[in-house]
């Protein structure tokens, strides 16, 4: 008896043994393509916006994350607006491979089908721009986008949503704008859907990329504009070119970072690295939020008490010229069909979300005007 049970205790060893390194080797065989190697990865990744820009600052904290969340073996080479195309031209360079990446928005590619604006610069059924991302992420958005983009643009690309931004002032004007009437006629600068809705109350519209602004007010061929925030206007000098802003508007009151990439490359990365590309938006969303917070409130006084602007809200008359003017748009554009499935999927979606947000809301403007008295005077 000790002597068989010896083998067998023998026996035994050597069989658990062989059956560990059998299936290492089979667990390094199937596994190991789906893994990152040890050597770094590089992706080649440009923006829409210039290198000193708010945007590539935001931009920057979601490649900071890819890198630290990979332990440096996914890196990315962030590039700014025109190092390799220009501002609007990142989209086609990604689907080429030109470019690895681009940090974009959805409106600036909006001329291939107008539905990519809903995307980015939609109509306002109640949502704010935090609830309209809750929708790309839960209500059907991001598989709406994936079948614009690749089944029907048939564009060899994969994209993630970041940073639901304020809603974007109504712009930068010589006058106090007090009624829809003095906006008829104005040459104005915008981008995306908004440009069908500002057009829709009588405005002429010219869409350019931020940097190209000044210099085209400069050679009037503008005359008013909007940008984006406090922040980004002031940056490209909106302040010493005009001095009056009129804050709220309904034609781009939800708008998000498109954070694009080349399909096959995509494709080509690990499993965890892709899923760093597609996770590392999501911690970006926070990061980008709160920057904007701290910069855009101190930017806007500093534009009221430092540069001289005089700052407005935009009437409810003009809100009011928006809102019908989005109806005439959603009227013409609901013809096409798969337009038409996206508005429907966000009016269904805001329906239920912001009547929840609506009625739950505590009244912040109530709570602000008791602790700072006479600041807010509309």
């Amino acid at each position: 008896m000790p002597v068989d049970s010896k083998a067998k205790g023998v026996s035994r060893r050597r069989f658990l043994k062989g059956g560990a390194v059998a299936a290492g080797a089979a667990t390094a065989t199937v596994a190991f393509p789906q893994v990152s190697r040890a050597e770094t990865t590089t992706l080649k990744m440009q923006a829409s916006w210039g290198a000193k820009s708010v945007f590539s600052d935001m931009a920057r904290q979601y490649v900071k994350r890819v890198d630290e969340m990979s332990g440096g073996r996914l890196k990315i080479d962030f590039l700014p607006a025109g190092a390799v195309v220009k501002a609007f031209q990142v989209q086609d360079a990604c689907h080429k491979r030109v470019l690895d990446g681009a940090h974009t928005v959805t409106a600036y590619w909006y001329g291939k089908n107008k539905a990519a604006s809903l995307f980015g610069t939609g109509p306002v059924f109640g949502c704010n721009a935090a609830q309209i991302l809750s929708w790309i992420h839960f209500g059907g958005g991001k598989e709406l986008y994936r079948e614009l983009v690749q089944d029907i643009l048939k564009l060899n690309l994969v994209g993630f949503f970041c940073m639901p931004m304020p809603t974007q002032p109504l712009g930068w004007f010589t006058e106090q704008i007090k009624s829809a009437d003095q906006l008829k006629g104005l040459k104005y600068r915008t981008v995306g859907l908004a440009t069908d809705i500002m057009q829709g109350i009588g405005v002429k519209v010219t869409q350019l990329p931020g940097g190209e602004i000044v210099p085209a007010l400069e050679r009037g061929v503008i005359e008013a504009f909007e940008f984006n925030n406090p922040t980004a206007d002031r940056q490209f000098g909106a302040q010493d070119v005009r001095k009056t802003y009129m804050m709220g508007s309904y034609h781009q009151a939800a708008e998000f970072f498109e954070i694009i990439f080349n399909k096959d490359m995509f494709n080509g990365l690990a499993k965890e690295q892709q899923a760093i590309l597609e996770y590392a938006a999501e911690a970006a969303n926070t990061a980008n939020y709160g920057y904007a917070m701290d910069l855009y409130s101190k930017d806007l006084q500093t534009l009221i008490k430092k540069d001289g602007v005089k700052v407005h809200r935009t009437p409810q008359a003009v809100m009011d010229a928006q809102l019908k003017s989005w109806d005439k748009v959603l009227e013409k554009l609901n013809k096409d069909p798969f337009f038409k499935k996206v508005v429907d999927s966000q009016k269904a979606w805001s329906q239920r979300v912001a009547f929840y947000d609506l009625m739950n809301a505590a009244d912040y403007k109530l709570a602000y005007n008791h602790y700072f008295p006479g600041e807010i005077t509309f």
